[in-house]
């Protein structure tokens, strides 16, 4: 339980903060507010526990160093970056206003600020909905050990030797979801979902590239682990910051107030890498194996539901219990799966 004092001592903190904060902006919703907090940062967690298993599932092939780096800088960029900064960027782009203009209006008119927001959402889920789009392509269009849902994953592994099929097929769902839209938010959509495939891309071309050119050079594998380890940190943060989108947008569906908003996001994501180094210490993925395969088509439906977002209201509650049961039918298919190895030892 070591591994989540840190998280019980900021979600104390984050609620007392959350209850002054409410009782200095309006006397008497000091406790509206905590609870507003503690919602915020369960549905945080549900939403991002297939986050969790796929950054084990990276971070643990990472040197201790980069492991710690992203512990410590990994939780700044997604508390006060993703939860808190981002957010107030998007308005000021989509407000044409500087960015210090943007904090005190969402202060002090946060109905105006919100409404800002609103207007980014097509933009910010597609590219999100590409990028994790690509991820659960990824993992599914390549040869693996063990496989949950066999009679999908095995054709989807076949078609690993066909080159940029991942990207062609985000391209095609993109074509789809624009066929849903008015011309008006054509270029909303588009150019942020290519920008996302890119990206996405991009970054795992050169994660790649530098594991080859550290196994053949020996001789220069600490420097080119510093730089894979540096990739696998921005790929990491990338994924977080996909899985945290559709997270930020739809908190305001609960409050307007940005203070009470990054509370309770702030408790959801410390929880999130509190999980990830469970998964990590206790070789979680090693022991129920079916997990990341779980994870990953979580990944999958949430990408869905990000795109459908884009022209059709999806409940909050909808996107994180479709991906919580997923993880569960997994985690069970491999406490099964285990069972069946020792009764056969026996």
């Amino acid at each position: 339980m070591s591994i989540f004092t840190g998280s019980y001592i900021t979600t104390i903190v984050c609620l007392v903060g959350a209850f002054f904060w409410g009782e200095h902006v309006k006397p008497g919703t000091g406790f509206a507010c905590v609870f507003i907090a503690a919602v915020l940062g369960i549905l945080e967690v549900s939403l991002s526990f297939d986050n969790a298993v796929v950054n084990a599932a990276k971070l643990d092939k990472m040197t201790p160093q980069w492991q710690h780096r992203f512990i410590t800088w990994g939780i700044a960029i997604a508390v006060f970056g993703m939860r808190f900064l981002f957010p107030l960027i998007i308005v000021a782009i989509f407000s044409g206003l500087h960015i210090s203009k943007v904090f005190p209006m969402a202060l002090n008119e946060p109905l105006k600020y919100a409404e800002y927001l609103h207007q980014s959402h097509a933009a910010v889920v597609s590219f999100g909905g590409a990028f994790l789009m690509m991820l659960f392509l990824q993992f599914f269009m390549n040869k693996r050990s063990h496989m949950w849902l066999k009679f999908i994953e095995k054709p989807l592994s076949k078609l690993a030797n066909i080159k940029y099929l991942d990207f062609l097929t985000v391209v095609l769902i993109v074509c789809f979801i624009l066929s849903k839209q008015s011309l008006y938010h054509e270029n909303d959509i588009i150019i942020p979902a290519l920008i996302g495939a890119f990206i996405f891309t991009l970054i795992n071309k050169l994660a790649l590239f530098i594991e080859e050119k550290e196994h053949r050079h020996e001789a220069d594998a600490i420097a080119h682990a510093a730089k894979g380890g540096f990739i696998s940190f921005i790929y990491l943060e990338l994924i977080d910051a996909s899985f945290s989108l559709d997270g930020v947008l739809g908190a305001f569906a609960l409050s307007h107030d940005i203070i009470i908003i990054t509370l309770g996001l702030c408790i959801g994501a410390i929880f999130v890498r509190s999980l990830t180094i469970m998964l990590v210490e206790k070789k979680t993925l090693k022991s129920f194996i079916y997990l990341e395969s779980g994870a990953h088509w979580a990944i999958g439906v949430l990408a869905m539901i990000m795109f459908i977002s884009t022209y059709k209201e999806v409940p909050e509650i909808f996107t994180a219990l479709s991906g919580l049961l997923i993880i569960l039918a997994s985690l069970y298919s491999s406490v099964k799966h285990n069972k069946g190895i020792t009764s056969k030892e026996n």
